[in-house]
This record gives C-alpha cells, structure tokens and sequence, in this order.
C-alpha cells in the first residue's frame, strides 16, 4: 500500500456574514487549500416594501464590486411549507434576464417575497441568490386572510398571542421578519396548530402573515413591549 497517496477532495465553504462563497481544494496529507472562485451574493431592496393594491413596486439588485457585462435575473419565492424555506421562481419573461439591475413589478396586490441574482459570460456564471425580501399588504385579500387575537396591534410579553389564517388552501404556515430582517416560520416561536399559530411568551416584534404554497395573507405590524407601560 503506497502511504504516499494523496487525496484531493473539493469543498464549498459558506461565509455567513455576507452568504458568499468559496469554492477550494485540500490535500488530506499536507492540508493545503487553494481558493479557486469566489461567488459574491446579491443584495436585493424592495421600494415600497409596503403597498395599497394595484401599487407598482421597484426591485434593484446590488452586485459586489460591479462591472460591466452582468445581466440580472429576478424570481418570486414560493414557500415550501414541509421545508420552511422558499423555492426560486423566474419571474414572467424573466428568462434572459434583465441589463438593468433594477425591475418593476405592476398593480402588487398581495403580500409576496423576492429574490434575484446576477450572472455574466458564454457559459453563463451565476451569482448565488439574494436574501428573501418581501413585500408586504396591509388591504384585505379575500383568497387569504390573517387575523390578530387579541385583536390589536400592541401587545405585551406576558400575553399569550394567536394568529389565525384563513382562505382558499388547506394547509397554512405564520410567518415572521423580525426587527433585524430574519425571517422565521411560527415554529421557532409559538407552536402550529392547522391555521393557527399561538405564540407564547417569546413572541417579539416584527412583521407577521400567514402563507401556503398558492396564497399570501395581508401583514400585520405587531409590537411587543417587554414591561406593561404606564401613561
């Protein structure tokens, strides 16, 4: 048996900071690793991230670094509700992308999250995706509906909270972007039980809705106080 053999293995490494990657190579005997491709992540913002129904909406996505040749591609997130997460969709006409690193979306009437990412050269190299940014409805969407009790829009941490989904699908998930722009589904806060969500004493501030895989619900902008205020 040759002792000598060395083997070379590929890895990804994800860097959480900024969600880019790097693609490397290291030998088990000598531990060496040589970078080979850095892939930067986009940055997407939304304009309004609140809306009126039949307002228009501008996405721009932000490369690291930009540079002439990259060509934009934009995409809804559709929920995934047996993973917690979002699947890619191109938007319409989406295929070839855009030149222009911002897209207009026309007459929003729901609540709905947003990705985008870029790529440029024959073949094409891709960016990752960007974060999930959503942007949300306040009016009545009468295919889905989410429903605060109790029913207001100020609440304390020592109040337990449900929120209600009601519409057109049998299987619904809450979910929540907190003060720092996380997003996270009833589960890590409260517990689901089929369209409800009770939340208990960990529930905090931040933008709630429900969402099934066809459907978006209007979004509540719940504040919880830590402490009872007095006046």
């Amino acid at each position: 048996m040759d002792t000598n053999h060395q083997h070379t293995h590929e890895i990804t490494i994800s860097l959480m900071s900024d969600g880019s990657s790097y693609k490397c190579r290291f030998k088990d005997k000598e531990s060496e690793i040589e970078y080979l491709k850095y892939v930067p992540q986009p940055v997407l913002t939304v304009s309004p991230s609140w809306t009126s129904p039949g307002d228009s909406v501008t996405l721009t996505c932000s490369v690291e670094h930009p540079s002439a040749g990259w060509r934009f591609f934009w995409y809804k997130a559709v929920p995934q509700l047996s993973r917690y997460s979002y699947t890619p969709e191109l938007l319409a006409g989406g295929t070839n992308g855009t030149e222009q690193d911002s897209y207009i979306l026309h007459g929003q009437t729901h609540t709905a999250g947003y990705a985008c990412r870029a790529g440029r050269g024959d073949p094409v190299s891709y960016t990752r995706y960007s974060g999930v940014k959503f942007v949300w409805s306040g009016g009545v969407n009468p295919a889905a509906s989410l429903t605060v009790s109790p029913h207001r829009l100020q609440h304390f941490s020592i109040e337990s909270l449900s929120l209600i989904c009601e519409g057109n699908s049998t299987e619904w998930r809450v979910m929540k972007v907190d003060e720092d722009g996380d997003v996270f589904s009833c589960s890590y806060w409260g517990e689901m039980t089929g369209s409800t969500c009770n939340t208990d004493t960990r529930a905090s501030s931040g933008v709630y809705w429900c969402e099934s895989v066809t459907q978006s619900s209007n979004a509540a902008n719940i504040t919880i106080h830590s402490e009872l205020l007095f006046i």
